[in-house]
């Protein structure tokens, strides 16, 4: 008798339960935009990187209702600079970018608050929000590339970005600071069929890369260098170049270490 008086009861509520998972879901779509460009603040110019994981990250976190630790899903700056989401719910945020450039939220080894570079702001329609960074390179091409049996020769001059000194008394006090951080470990010559061209390059046997032992790039700062294409590039065909290096940090720390970019050249091989 007890289970018979029972079952309509339990039946009632796993039927409850199971219409819970059909509820229409009544909040509006995310259609609000954020936008802008990460600038170099010392030339005004956009920061030039990949577009991927390993390039410039912009995070987001929404104040709207209260302190809230889980920041929302990450995305990628363009490798020109720009950057735009258009899938923001409107609210209240706090804005960081985190990439080849000295950081702009810095902390101590304690946790304490050194410098916030961060922007908070209400965002509604299209929200505009640039940033001024200090990036570790400037890397440039310098002339035009030469051609010669399906390579490509390049001249490519890296200078810094930021002076020594106010790389190191924005980065020491975040702890565990040393010279070697300064040192540039690698230039590259990106050859693609893409635009793009960088790391995920698919052609990337064309690619090419000079390493280089702690210091030993010093010497070659604002001086051309010279580097060429890997293999054979076959056909007559156009495909892209950038040049790209980096230095021996990693942002965010415990992050990547990350390159600075050219600008693109397009190169028509014969």
């Amino acid at each position: 008798m007890m289970k018979t008086r029972f079952f309509p009861i339990i039946l009632a509520t796993a039927l409850l339960s199971a219409c819970s998972l059909f509820e229409i879901d009544n909040f509006p779509a995310p259609e609000e935009t954020i936008r802008g460009q990460i600038l170099d603040a010392y030339t005004g110019q956009p920061v030039l990187t990949e577009q991927n994981s390993r390039g410039i990250r912009v995070r987001m976190t929404e104040l709207s209702y209260g302190e809230n630790v889980t920041h929302n899903p990450d995305f990628y700056v363009r490798d020109n600079g720009f950057y735009q989401n258009t899938k923001i719910f409107k609210g209240r945020y706090n804005v960081r970018v985190d990439g080849p450039f000295v950081p702009i939220v810095r902390e101590s080894p304690e946790g304490d608050l050194l410098f916030d570079g961060s922007v908070e702001c209400d965002i509604q329609g299209i929200t505009e929000v640039h940033f001024r960074v200090q990036p570790f390179l400037r890397v440039e091409f310098v002339g035009e590339p030469e051609v010669s049996g399906g390579k490509i020769t390049a001249q490519v001059r890296v200078t810094r970005g930021v002076p020594e000194k106010d790389f190191r008394e924005a980065v020491e006090p975040m702890g565990g600071y040393t010279d070697a951080f300064l040192n540039v470990t690698d230039l590259r010559l990106y050859v693609g069929y893409s635009s793009t061209c960088n790391g995920d390059n698919k052609y990337e046997a064309w690619s090419n890369v000079i390493e280089y032992e702690g210091s030993s790039f010093e010497p070659y700062f604002g001086k051309p260098v010279t580097i060429s294409s890997r293999g054979t590039v076959k056909g007559a065909r156009k495909v892209f170049i950038r040049a790209a290096a980096r230095i021996n940090y990693a942002t965010p720390v415990g992050g990547e270490r990350r390159y600075n970019f050219s600008e693109v050249k397009e190169v028509n091989m014969p």
